[in-house]
């Protein structure tokens, strides 16, 4: 059973910076296209940033980009998400996902991770 597993949220000020990293199991990452996605409550998932398993690929959401950093450490078989100059907008329960279909959509993910808390203050 692949499991991914999100670390590193928390309550920060605007403008501070968080690294999130997602540990995924049972295979090597460089087997997944792998995503960071984020909810708010009551709102649909919306994509943030994913990479293939081999640190190319790298792709962001607008809102992000400039800010958020994707990358992978094989031999920890992570990938993080590191978020410069957070925003309040930011807010959001953020997911790991690893799949074998590299895209935006989050119907394209196999395996989702229990999601990890960031909050932004103003």
């Amino acid at each position: 059973q692949v499991q991914v597993v999100e670390s590193g949220g928390g309550l920060v000020q605007a403008g501070d910076s968080l690294r999130l990293s997602c540990v995924v199991s049972q295979r090597s990452i460089t087997d997944y296209r792998l995503g960071w996605f984020r909810q708010d409550p009551g709102k649909e998932r919306h994509f943030v940033a994913r990479i293939n398993g081999w640190g190319g690929d790298i792709v962001y959401a607008d809102s992000v980009k400039g800010r958020f950093t994707i990358s992978n450490d094989f031999a920890r078989n992570t990938v993080y998400l590191q978020m410069n100059d957070l925003k309040p907008e930011d807010t959001a329960v953020y997911y790991c996902a690893a799949g074998f279909r590299f895209s935006s959509n989050k119907e394209s993910y196999d395996y989702w991770g229990q999601g990890t808390q960031v909050t932004v203050s103003s």
